[in-house]
């Protein structure tokens, strides 16, 4: 049988569609000319049924690869042997499980494969528009995740008004960001080059260090620990966060420059980076000065935030003695542990009230390239063994994995991006990081504080270049 003519099948509760369900929906597609998917009733979903099962059914409908929908009202293996589709498509979690379906499947001449698709294909934004009209609306909040969680504006307002309260400390790698703004020259005759002359260029606090001017751009009283070279970038960084009213105590390390990231751009577009940086680790003398600086600290912070990006900062060994005084202390720690372009792992930072990894680092942690995001998202829970996780999916915003203590379940839920114009995606995950943490600091319960997290990188991502993100700016966006 030729592929145009084989029949697809895809099943399960399909409670929130999220990219995790877009990819699997999308590989079975290709393997055949009709997909057919089926959701579980709420009888047959049980607990697992977040959201009744027409609206769960209407969901489904609305992808336009999907070329059937059925509710499946009884045992799945029934329903396979009456439909006897050509592919039964599982996620990849499933392969080493057992399959009851399987022999039924088998009997007939079928296949069943595990896939739970790729973690990056071109289409994810024709499928959102589909899905989703009005969440591609420049700045526009989500109406369905509001009613979903029972969120109104004002109490939204109201949490961001409570920022002023906390104390914060901010840990981690200070970064300078330099954008280099081009002109075009042409092509280069001696080899097949783009030629571009800079014209302008601007400085812009990175790193942790903006990660602490948010903090107080939005009201938080903000002290500040890091390492730095003793160059002419140091100097600037002291001086620009000083003006943002941050307490920096910066430690020099002669051994190292200030990091310095530069962006070669031309016409709205980054060309090119250039990273002047020491990976390396700090000596251990320097380790026990932060920890001290930390441990002097401690009885007057009510939120630490480790704002990792693996450059030399941070060594396991200092992050557990922080860890555990802060623990005893109960201050609330959130952590973040950036791999864009190095290798790092989250969950070496146990125990935390929040993460904010994107997709490839909680990967990265699990080692699991191809689970689906929930599936992810639970292996990266239990390794890191933290309360809340929100998983950045870039352009397809954020997924909310969280444990409701009092049901003594864990639950997730997703919130689309909230700008589907942005002019620089640099710092988005820095600006939920630390909007988020006041939040949950100030006692939002996860989805306020999530949603709080997406405006200010929707906010974060209208501009050019790592600017802090100021309360103004979130109360004029609610008030909208």
């Amino acid at each position: 049988m030729t592929k145009n003519n084989k029949v697809v099948l895809v099943y399960g509760n399909f409670n929130i569609i999220h990219p995790g369900h877009l990819r699997l929906l999308h590989f079975a597609k290709e393997l055949g000319n009709k997909l057919v998917v089926g959701v579980f009733t709420d009888k047959i979903a049980g607990n697992s049924a977040h959201i009744s099962q027409d609206l769960r059914l209407k969901n489904i409908e609305s992808i336009s690869w999907v070329d059937e929908s059925h509710l499946i009202d009884n045992d799945v293996s029934n329903f396979i042997n009456r439909l006897r589709p050509d592919i039964v498509v599982k996620g990849k979690e499933f392969e080493n499980q057992i399959n009851s379906e399987l022999d039924t499947i088998i009997n007939y001449g079928g296949k069943l494969i595990f896939s739970s698709g790729e973690s990056n294909f071109s289409t994810f934004d024709l499928i959102n528009k589909e899905l989703s009209p009005n969440i591609k609306n420049k700045n526009n909040l989500p109406l369905d995740y509001l009613s979903t969680h029972d969120i109104n504006i004002d109490d939204l307002i109201s949490i961001v008004n409570k920022f002023s309260r906390i104390r914060a400390l901010v840990l981690g790698d200070l970064i300078i960001d330099e954008y280099i703004t081009c002109d075009p020259i042409g092509m280069s005759q001696e080899d097949p080059t783009i030629v571009v002359t800079p014209v302008n260029n601007k400085l812009f606090i990175g790193g942790a260090g903006i990660v602490a001017a948010h903090a107080s751009g939005l009201g938080a009283d903000v002290n500040f620990i890091t390492i730095s070279g003793n160059d002419q970038t140091y100097n600037y960084a002291k001086k620009s966060l000083n003006k943002f009213g941050v307490k920096t105590t910066i430690n020099i390390d002669e051994s190292r420059p200030t990091t310095l990231k530069q962006r070669y751009r031309c016409k709205g577009v980054t060309l090119l980076r250039v990273s002047h940086l020491h990976q390396g680790m700090i000596e251990k003398q320097l380790q026990d000065k932060l920890l001290q600086q930390f441990t002097n600290l401690a009885d007057s912070i009510d939120l630490l935030i480790f704002s990792d990006f693996n450059y030399g900062c941070l060594p396991n060994s200092l992050i557990n003695k922080i860890i555990e005084v802060a623990k005893k202390k109960n201050i609330f720690i959130v952590a973040d542990s950036q791999s864009s372009s190095q290798i790092g792992d989250i969950s070496r930072f146990q125990k935390m009230d929040l993460i904010t990894p994107t997709e490839r680092e909680a990967r990265l942690s699990v080692q699991d390239y191809d689970s689906g995001l929930i599936v992810l998202a639970e292996q990266l829970q239990n390794k890191s063994k933290c309360k809340n996780l929100l998983l950045k999916i870039g352009e397809n915003g954020v997924l909310i994995h969280t444990y409701l203590s009092d049901e003594k379940k864990w639950e997730t839920d997703k919130i689309p991006a909230l700008n589907d114009s942005p002019k620089d995606v640099a710092g988005a995950g820095d600006s939920m990081l630390i909007s988020s943490s006041l939040a949950l600091s100030v006692g939002a319960n996860i989805w306020e504080a999530a949603l709080i997290g997406s405006i200010a990188a929707s906010i974060q991502v209208s501009r050019v270049g790592n600017e802090p993100i100021t309360y103004t700016e979130i109360i004029q966006y609610l008030n909208k």
